[in-house]
C-alpha cells in the first residue's frame, strides 16, 4: 500500500483553494475517495456546488453568514473556536476510507487559535496510512511545515484587490 503523504497550499496569492481543489478532482477522477472541509468560509464559493455533485467527492456542510476573524468579538472568537475545533474532530472522525482529505483554510484556523495546532499535528502524525492530506491557508505554523511532504507558497505579485476591485463571482469566489 502506497503512503499518503502531506500538501501544504500557502500564502497570501490567489490559487490556494484551486490548487486543492483541481487535486481533489485529479484524485476522484481516478477513482479515489475524497473528503473536503473547509474552514473560515461559508461554502457559497462557485467550486463548492459542484464538488457536491461529483461522484467520489464528499464536501461537509459549511456554516453560513461567516464573519472574518478582525470582525468577530471575544465572544464570537471564542464560539468560533469551538465550532471549528468540532468541525476538524468531526472531519478526522470521517477520515477512514477516504483516499484524499482536504482542510481548506486550516492553516489560518490554526494561526487565529481556531482550531489547537496540537489536534492537527496528533491527526497528521496518526492519519490513516495511505490517505494524502491537502492543508491550504495563510501563515503554516512551523510545526505543520515540518511535517509536510509538499509546501507550495503562492506570492502575490499584484492583484485587482490592490486597485480597489472587489471579488468576483466565478473567478475569486
Amino acid at each position: 500500500m502506497e503512503s499518503g503523504l502531506i500538501h501544504i497550499y500557502c500564502g497570501d496569492g490567489k490559487g490556494k483553494t484551486t490548487a486543492a481543489v483541481g487535486l481533489a478532482l485529479r484524485c476522484a477522477g481516478a477513482g479515489g475517495m475524497v473528503l473536503i472541509c473547509q474552514f473560515l468560509k461559508d461554502g457559497s464559493s462557485g467550486e463548492i456546488g459542484l464538488l457536491e455533485k461529483t461522484e467520489n467527492i464528499t464536501v461537509m456542510p459549511a456554516p453560513e453568514n461567516v464573519k472574518f476573524s478582525f470582525k468577530m468579538s471575544g465572544e464570537e472568537k471564542t464560539a468560533a473556536a469551538a465550532y471549528y475545533t468540532k468541525r476538524f474532530d468531526a472531519a478526522v472522525k470521517a477520515a477512514q476510507g477516504y483516499d484524499m482529505l482536504v482542510f481548506d483554510e486550516i492553516l489560518y484556523a490554526v494561526d487565529s487559535g481556531f482550531v489547537p495546532l496540537e489536534n492537527v499535528l496528533l491527526f497528521l502524525k496518526n492519519k490513516p496510512a495511505a490517505a494524502e492530506v491537502v492543508m491550504t491557508g495563510r501563515a503554516p505554523a512551523p510545526e505543520l511545515c515540518a511535517a509536510a511532504d509538499y509546501i507550495t507558497e503562492m506570492k502575490k505579485i499584484k492583484h485587482p484587490f490592490d486597485r480597489g476591485i472587489k471579488a468576483r463571482k466565478r473567478i475569486e469566489f
